[in-house]
């Protein structure tokens, strides 16, 4: 199974050019695909609708979007409401069908001197050949760590919490459908805006053993990046064109626990030329 997750900036490369024909090509031959920075009607991208374009561009694919931030700013056309909403957030595509989803957003500060978007996950149910799954399309704040460890821990409890919650709907048989299957399995792929190491990083892994490291434990995820024997010194997976020093690796997967044995290899595409970003691909055998 081949898991790839992509932040999309909107379909804006660092060339400044918007063309999502560059981002289908990024994620061609994935099984799973997680994209962030999924919008509709805004400005920076001459109002796309990137749900519909994406799916036309991959039809081979089920998808779901979760809307994070959802505005109306009251544009009007004839005279009437043109119901015209900027909506940015998450996207996750699959081979097999996503029979559930949720979007769970996730805390945020009223910030003042600088833009603060909502962001969430998109959780979908997945039924994948090797059994059901769950999989989650994630996007953290960028500016302020304080925000983020707030963000991962929310996540987190959500994540875990869904084999007593039982997703969006239990005792379905009441309204005549089949009881939905509960995986303790999930896949957490985004951009998490963090660098391996951080205090964030280390608040979704757990801090590590001072003699004996890291250990694989169900409480935590675990970094992919780790389980696949590390990436190469000074691998990135944004770009700052403006500020090329601030360029790093914030773009990740994390696996539950029981399936880390399943992680077979990890790769970040440094050739996609679709966004700022680049996408990170995921093996699990």
């Amino acid at each position: 199974m081949k898991l790839v997750t992509y932040n999309t900036q909107y379909g804006i490369g660092r060339d400044g050019r918007y063309d999502l024909e560059r981002i289908a090509a990024g994620v061609a031959g994935a099984d799973i695909i997680a994209l962030q920075e999924v919008t509709r009607n805004f400005m920076r991208n001459n109002g796309a609708d990137m749900v519909a374009d994406l799916a036309e561009l991959l039809p081979d694919y089920f998808h779901i979007y979760g809307v994070a931030m959802d505005i109306d700013f009251g544009l009007l056309e004839n005279g009437k409401p043109a119901n015209k909403r900027l909506q940015f957030g998450n996207m996750v595509l699959s081979r097999w069908p996503i029979v559930a989803s949720r979007c769970l957003l996730l805390p945020r500060t009223r910030r003042l001197n600088r833009g603060n978007l909502q962001r969430a996950a998109l959780e979908a149910l997945i039924m994948a050949p090797s059994g059901p799954l769950r999989v989650y399309s994630v996007h953290l704040d960028h500016i302020n760590l304080e925000e983020r460890m707030t963000q991962i821990r929310h996540l987190k409890e959500r994540v875990y919490a869904y084999p007593m919650e039982g997703g969006v709907i239990s005792g379905a048989a009441e309204y005549g459908f089949p009881e939905l299957p509960c995986p303790e399995e999930f896949v957490l792929l985004g951009d998490f805006n963090m660098v391996p190491g951080s205090p964030e990083h280390l608040a979704m892994i757990g801090v590590p053993d001072a003699v004996e490291g890291a250990q694989i434990v169900a409480h935590h995820p675990v970094d992919a990046y780790a389980l696949a024997g590390g990436i190469p010194d000074g691998s990135v997976s944004w770009t700052d064109t403006t500020h090329p020093e601030k360029t790093r690796l914030i773009d990740y997967v994390f696996v539950q626990a029981n399936l880390a044995a399943k992680v077979k290899s990890v790769r970040i595409d440094s050739d996609a030329a679709g966004s700022d970003h680049q996408p990170v691909w995921v093996e699990l055998n």
